[in-house]
């Protein structure tokens, strides 16, 4: 397909495809700028669906005048059209130029837990966010409302907010008709349908609303009404979506909190109030920025909790605690203390050699044994493996393997967004590289590992592609444009089956994860376990996928966000002879593969003092290994 900028034809190249959402894909013009090209009814993420392909034709409609009106003058923080794009008529718009903003993520990657981990802190949140209310003040100024305002158009780049999307910006008459669930202020929502779904125009009133719920999630790593609302009352029961309707927030005592959150009592009490005022009593308005830039963040040095409040919540008040027992038994579970950090731990596998883990603490990065083989911070653009004695440090286009006795290996990778592709198994290290995914020389073969003794294993897009990679093979997949291919791949043979038919959700994806058997099930067959988060009418779908070795989908569930099902979470699994572990925060379940379905087969409630639905799992020889931010847990089920 080709589209025109002026008088240039601009080709729409996969190669130079950037991002793919529900509803428009974004190359880059290799000019410091991106095209934003909105999918048309025959595009084949609409295959097969008539709602989606005549919401895509009333939205080119709706934008032929709108986007010519654009109002100018916002601020630079909006990445607002800069040049419409037409089809080869000249005259119907089909998307439009803007600014790229490199190395971006969603400001939806603060409220992971994984990246406090990973060395992003809460003052360097509050300072985002704070930054973020003077855009959107600036916004309303030129009489402008955001509408659809959600913690996926905002981009952080460089301690900066970026606001994209712009095009579905609310001005003069043009509505906003587009709504994300978990962001839309439910006074906009008719009380009586079994969850939020807007119902009356946008405001700046429900644009402060929707930034409350950043300020929180960010900060807090969960929303107004996250956790599980559990009451003691069957007849006050409802649906876990419904909640935002009834005003049911975390902050009710019959919500059970999620335990990877961070605890709310870290937030000073007037920040506090202003949140329950939001989100319990309704009220409105401008969003008090000085409390966001006044917040004094200090981390305990008893504890490690990281906390704006005049004295440790955690700490203060409580008498001096009991030393914990190393193992402790609770019902048919026999669990055992065989790690703790005031760190954190970054990464940890478990092979024949044991478990291995990588933690940082004091200023330094560790090995399960006490060797430093590092000094220095962990940043949230890292990312961390382990493999026997060689730890993995990825960052940007580069991984470093720092092996005892040897000099840093580095291997120029791809990167996916701000993220270094690279994968291991026990025997060798994965990596894509200028559309190219590579294997680290023959299996087991160290002095082949770097670049120079690479095999190519097969051709993928280069920036677009997502692999892993288990003990006996790989399973991967890239989007673009119109194509979308999904592959897996012998662990030790070259070669990729490209044929492989995932069925993605529709909308627009946000993450994904995969865990592969540790060992062959039965017929000899090994599977990946693909797990797929995706932005889909408003709301939040989560997707798991059974893949078999020979490329074959055994299985397909779906679950909500946060639903507290074994799919509420993408994290926390972990597979094994052909079944699934899944943490929960109410303990360890199972779950098998019958008859092309996925079910719950057993629940294991005595584990839920030693997991959350954040938990690593991790199966050896001597049990189940819980892996938490700083503790390592081993669990025997009886």
């Amino acid at each position: 397909m080709d589209v025109y900028l002026g008088a240039k034809r601009v080709r729409l190249d996969p190669r130079t495809s950037i991002g793919k959402g529900g509803e428009a894909d974004v190359f880059d013009l290799g000019d410091g700028r991106a095209l934003k090209v909105w999918k048309t009814p025959d595009h084949p993420d609409y295959a097969g669906q008539d709602a989606e392909q005549r919401a895509a034709q009333d939205r080119i409609e709706r934008h032929q005048d709108k986007l010519r009106a654009f109002p100018g003058a916002l601020p630079a923080q909006v990445i607002a059209p800069v040049e419409l794009a037409t089809d080869r008529s000249k005259k119907r718009v089909v998307g439009y130029a803007m600014r790229l903003v490199r190395g971006a993520e969603p400001l939806l990657r603060y409220g992971e837990p994984s990246m406090r981990h990973g060395g992003l802190s809460s003052a360097a949140v509050a300072e985002v966010l704070a930054g973020l209310h003077r855009t959107v003040e600036a916004i309303h100024g030129r009489g402008v409302v955001i509408g659809d305002f959600n913690d996926l158009n905002v981009l952080v780049a460089g301690g900066e907010a970026f606001v994209i999307d712009a095009d579905s910006f609310q001005f003069g008459p043009f509505l906003c008709q587009v709504f994300t669930e978990r962001f839309v202020d439910p006074l906009l929502c008719d009380p009586s349908l079994p969850r939020p779904a807007l119902g009356r125009p946008y405001s700046q009133d429900s644009d402060w609303y929707a930034f409350a719920v950043m300020v929180m999630q960010s900060l807090l790593c969960v929303g107004p009404y996250g956790g599980v609302f559990r009451p003691r009352s069957a007849a006050a029961r409802v649906p876990e979506c419904a909640r935002p309707l009834r005003r049911i927030t975390v902050f009710d005592r019959e919500v059970r909190y999620p335990k990877p959150a961070i605890p709310y009592r870290v937030l000073p009490d007037d920040l506090l109030d202003a949140l329950y005022r939001v989100f319990v009593e309704d009220q409105r308005g401008v969003f008090p920025r000085r409390l966001l830039e006044g917040l004094a963040w200090t981390r305990c040095a008893s504890c490690g909790v990281e906390h704006a409040r005049p004295a440790c919540p955690t700490c203060a008040g409580a008498a001096p605690a009991a030393v914990k027992a190393s193992t402790a038994v609770h019902g048919e579970v026999l669990a055992t203390r065989l790690f703790c950090t005031h760190g954190v731990i970054l990464a940890a596998s478990a092979g024949p050699g044991g478990l291995a883990y990588l933690v940082h603490e004091g200023g330094r990065f560790l090995r399960e044994d006490g060797t430093v083989v590092l000094s220095g911070a962990p940043h949230p653009a890292m990312r961390f493996a382990v493999q026997g004695r060689a730890t993995l440090i990825g960052r940007g286009g580069e991984l470093v393997v720092l092996s005892p006795g040897a000099a840093p290996e580095r291997i120029p990778v791809d990167c996916l967004g701000t993220s270094p592709a690279f994968g291991v198994s026990e025997r060798a290290r994965y990596w894509t590289r200028g559309g190219k995914l590579l294997r680290s020389g023959r299996p087991g073969a160290a002095a082949l590992s770097g670049e120079a003794g690479a095999v190519p294993m097969g051709d993928v897009l280069a920036g677009q592609t997502v692999f892993w990679v288990g003990p006996r093979f790989g399973l991967g997949f890239y989007r673009a444009g119109n194509v979308s291919i999904a592959f897996v791949f012998d662990a030790e043979r070259p070669g990729l089956k490209d044929t492989v038919k995932l069925p993605f959700p529709g909308g627009k994806l946000t993450s994904a994860t995969c865990v592969f058997d540790g060992a062959a099930p039965p017929a000899g067959r090994g599977r990946a376990w693909l797990f797929l988060a995706a932005e889909l009418a408003g709301r939040t779908v989560h997707r798991c996928i059974v893949v078999g070795e020979d490329g074959a989908v055994e299985a397909v569930a779906d679950g909500e966000a946060g639903g507290g099902s074994w799919l509420g979470a993408l994290t926390g699994k972990c597979a094994a002879s052909g079944f699934l572990l899944s943490a929960t925060d109410g303990g360890v379940v199972r779950v098998e593969v019958r008859g092309g379905a996925l079910v719950e087969s057993r629940q294991f409630p005595g584990t839920e003092p030693f997991v959350t639905q954040a938990s690593r799992l991790l199966v050896g020889p001597e049990g189940l290994f819980v892996v938490d931010a700083q503790a390592i847990t081993l669990l025997r089920i009886a």
